[in-house]
């Protein structure tokens, strides 16, 4: 049992390592495979990262926050997904906490966040 244990985070290790290192306030696009009937698609899915969750474990996930003609969407990935074909880093973001929360609350440019040097 402790062989597949070992296995499994092994894997679990190289799918991180693909991906790039990100965290709350970065803004990111997720290509995510979609299943339509007998079809499969990639949809990408670009938005800001609000948090990373139970980091460093395998039930490790980051919720990503878009404004998609003037409505909110929030989605949650586990970072272990299969469906996940790749993760791209567009910008830093300059945040002094780990959970951006408040950005529910505002609109507009009062949502921007500054861009990290």
């Amino acid at each position: 049992m402790s062989e597949l244990i070992k296995f499994v985070e092994a894997e679990s290790k190289a799918v991180k390592e693909k991906l790039p290192a990100f965290g709350a306030g970065d803004t990111i696009n997720v290509h995510y495979k979609i299943k339509e009937g007998n079809k499969e698609r990639v949809q990408q899915f670009q938005g800001t990262v609000l948090q990373v969750r139970n980091q460093g474990s395998n039930g490790e996930t980051f919720t990503v926050r878009k404004i998609s003609s003037g409505i909110a969407v929030e989605r949650i990935f586990p970072i272990l997904s299969p469906n996940i074909e790749k993760i791209d880093l567009v910008r830093r973001g300059r945040v002094r906490r780990a959970r951006l929360f408040y950005l529910r609350g505002r609109k507009g440019k009062a949502a921007r966040i500054k861009e990290k040097l």
